[in-house]
């Protein structure tokens, strides 16, 4: 069960998608498909702060979350949020905000990230993570 980070979503609306990625989300089963209401916000901020971007919300709205479970940062993930900010403000590992969030979430439903940023949640106890960007790849 996978929740899709907000990089991940935003490849989906390129005119060039990857194929890979485009192949891998088209084998798994929706019931297993989840994002945040974090992503979701991430993603409409990058499309509202941008010019000539006015149809994507419309895009997101009737293409892709319709096949997502979206779930909400409610209190035992906020509980959860709590526990990883201490820790990572002790480790001296700081982390932005959103991923926090979105970490709880995670951990909270037991989902595995998939993003192509792993770093921004690299050493957090207990979260899987994947990076369906490099599927494919050559290196």
């Amino acid at each position: 069960m996978y929740l899709f980070d907000t990089d991940i979503l935003s490849q989906i609306a390129k005119k060039r998608r990857p194929e890979a990625l485009m192949s891998r989300l088209a084998n798994t089963p929706l019931a297993s498909q989840f994002t945040s209401a974090v992503n979701a916000a991430e993603l409409y901020y990058g499309i509202f702060r941008t010019k000539g971007r006015e149809s994507l919300p419309r895009f997101f709205e009737e293409q892709v979350f319709p096949r997502l479970t979206i779930l909400p940062f409610d209190g035992e993930s906020a509980l959860i949020y709590g526990r990883l900010k201490a820790a990572v403000e002790r480790s001296g590992r700081p982390r932005f905000e959103p991923d926090l969030q979105i970490a709880a979430i995670a951990l909270r439903h037991r989902l595995t990230i998939v993003t192509g940023n792993v770093r921004h949640f690299a050493g957090i106890p207990g979260l899987k993570v994947e990076d369906w960007l490099l599927i494919g790849e050559k290196t």
